[in-house]
Order: C-alpha cells, then structure tokens, then sequence
C-alpha cells in the first residue's frame, strides 16, 4: 500500500544540528512515523550560520536521510520560482511548515497558495514552534507585529492548521492572529527514542563544594542568556557556569562578554564551543543544574535531554514545563522573579552529595514517567491521516 505524502518545508534539517529543537523535533517525528508516512523534507544546503554546504549529500535531487527524502536546494539558487518548482513537482496531500516567520520556506509557500501557484489541494498545517509566547513577541517586537498584521491582510493564512504543543501555546496563537480556537490543535512533540532510554550515571554526579551550572542552547536573545548571568551576579557560593552553543547573534554575544566581565570571584564562567547532539548528554551528567531563563520554547528538546540524564532544570515559566519543583524536576519562575533564581540555586548548593543522587534519580524518573506517551505518537499520526 502506497504511504501517503507528507511535504516538509524548513530551513534546516539533518545533518544540521545548530538550528536546535526544530531539527530535533522533525527528525524525531520522522522516526516515530517514518515506515507509515513518506515524509519529503525541502531545506537548506548547509546548518545555522555555516558559509559551507554539507559535504555527503547530493544537491537538488531526493536523498535518503533515516526514514525521510530530504531536498537540499543551494541557498545561492533559493528563488521563489525554484522553491515551487520542486513544491509543485512533488506530489503530497499536506504541506507541514515550520516557522510563521520563516520569509523562504513558509511565507513564500502561503503567497503561492493564495495566488493558485500550488497545484492541487493541498492542507497547510503549520508548527510555529513556540515563536507566538509573550517573551519571543517581545523580541523585535514592531517588526513581528508589521508581518503579522501585513499578512492577515492580504489572507495568506487564511484556513491554515495551527499546531500547537501545549494549551499555552494554543492560547498564544489565538491571542497573537486572532484565529479560531477550533483551527488550533494540541499535538506535542515526540521525544527520541535515545532520550528515553538513557541511564543516569550517579558517578558524575558534582558533590564539590563548587556547584557546577549549564546554559546549553543558541546563543540569541530569545535563549537569554544575558538573564542568567545578571542572576548570577547575585549568587554567593561557589559556581561553575559552562557555557555551551552557537554564538547565532554577534551582537547579543558581546553583551554577554560584557556580563560575564561583571560576575562576582565566586562565579566563574566558561565559553565551551558547539556541541554535537552525540555530547549532550554527557555534559548534562556532570552538571547539577541546566540553567535555561528562556522567553519562550513551545517544548524544548534541550530541557528532555537535561532531566532524562537526572539533571534538574533551573527554568522560566514561558515554557509547558511547570509545577516543576512538586514533580521533583527542578523549578520554573516568572523572569521578574529574580530572586527565586538565586535561592534555588544556592539552595541546591547547600545539599550533601547523598541528597544530589537522590535528587538525580528522581528527576531522571520523574522524566520519564511525564514525557514518554503513547498518546502522543497517536496524536502526531492522526494530525497527518485526517488531513489529508
């Protein structure tokens, strides 16, 4: 039986990694339902802030990565003409974008539908990827609410399937378009299969009197960076604070240079570079906190990874990981309450290394218990099979 057609469009896909959670969760839903759907990604030659494309793929043909066709077009021929040239040559009942504010690989998909430049009927579900919360609104803010308002006018996405991820994240695509609640559907994300089965390793765990914290992300103003380390200006034990990522805003990475000039003797900082999904989970296991003030994640891949290893999370509340502290999973504050940052972390320090394992073993179960689900794969699957 022929597998029905799922058309992908996103700016970066595997072997990319720097793009983050978008990759993480396209590829993972490929894998989840890869030998049911024939998934067709269309993306860029080359990963987040690279000058160079990958090496090992072929270039304007279909390539065989895991369970999916992927298409990379060469950034220097990506034209609007090019892009709906392989869209309209390529057969599929939906089309699945991945960003409302992507210029190439969504907006140009929406104007060529309003036109009638897309053969067929098509359904257009569309994934934000928590790009609507308060906090990343907030970035650019004139700028975001111009290209919202300018393509409501024109009714480029007029009948479009909005996934979100979370009932907060529902709430905040009717709140930024002004959509209607029942075009709004809740699929969550999936996490990897590699996720749930990782072990937590109690013999990394940090019992030295310096407590060892991670900011592990891309390095922009919607990660926030700059937040954390103006928390830990304000800390008085002893801190390691590793920096882990892609520096994608120059600007905003001097900032934090400038931060990190400023933070106390007790508070010593790091820039550790990129990091290779395959390193991820190792880092995480020899840190006690992953410090992530975020503005805005409608999942967060990054923060899975953290509490499946047993480190806890020191997070904001702009992301559908709450009640943290009550489920043994860290903590989630507001951004304006600054001074609960710091007393959890110099809370944590004060713990013996008896009460750390503990604490490791029952984030890392805690995780498991909370984000692996059945439900979730079935959701994911009807979101495509009653689309079409």
């Amino acid at each position: 039986m022929r597998k029905k057609c799922v058309l992908i469009l996103t700016s970066h896909y595997l072997p990319g990694f720097k793009g983050g959670g978008p990759i993480k969760s396209l590829s993972n839903l490929v894998c989840a339902l890869g030998n049911e759907f024939d998934f067709r990604i269309i993306t860029e030659d080359r990963d987040l802030g690279d000058d160079s494309s990958y090496v090992d793929v072929d270039f304007d043909e279909w390539n065989a990565v895991g369970k999916a066709k992927v298409f990379y077009i060469k950034t220097a021929a990506l034209s609007s003409f090019e892009l709906m040239r392989v869209v309209r040559n390529t057969s599929s009942g939906i089309i699945y974008l991945n960003s409302f504010f992507d210029v190439n690989y969504t907006t140009k998909v929406l104007l060529a539908r309003r036109l009638g430049f897309l053969c067929g009927r098509r359904r257009i579900i569309l994934a934000p990827r928590g790009e609507f919360s308060p906090g990343a609104l907030k970035i650019k803010s004139f700028k975001k609410r111009w290209f919202i308002s300018t393509l409501k006018l024109f009714g480029l996405y007029n009948n479009v399937l909005w996934q979100a991820t979370s009932l907060f994240e529902k709430q905040d695509i009717i709140n930024a378009l002004g959509v209607e609640e029942k075009s709004v559907l809740i699929v969550k994300n999936l996490p990897s299969k590699g996720d749930v089965f990782l072990e937590v390793k109690t013999g990394h765990v940090d019992v030295s009197d310096t407590l060892k914290i991670v900011f592990l992300s891309r390095i922009s103003p919607k990660k926030n960076l700059d937040y954390a380390l103006k928390i830990l200006q304000k800390v008085t034990v002893q801190v390691d604070f590793n920096i882990y990522g892609p520096k994608e805003d120059p600007e905003y990475w001097y900032a934090c240079e400038k931060l990190i000039e400023m933070l106390p003797d007790n508070v010593n900082a790091n820039y550790c570079g990129i990091v290779h999904p395959s390193e991820v989970s190792e880092i995480f296991a020899k840190h006690s906190i992953f410090f992530f003030p975020t503005h805005g994640e409608n999942y967060g891949h990054v923060i899975v990874e953290s509490l499946v290893i047993g480190t806890s999370v020191l997070l904001s509340d702009q992301t559908p990981w709450r009640n943290l502290e009550e489920k043994g999973m860290g903590w989630d504050f507001p951004l304006f309450a600054e001074h609960e940052y710091v007393q959890a972390i110099e809370h944590y320090s004060r713990t013996s290394a008896q009460e750390r394992i503990v604490m490791r073993e029952k984030t890392k179960d805690s995780a498991h218990r909370y984000i692996f689900n059945s439900e979730d794969i079935a959701m994911n699957r009807e979101l495509f099979s009653t689309t079409i």
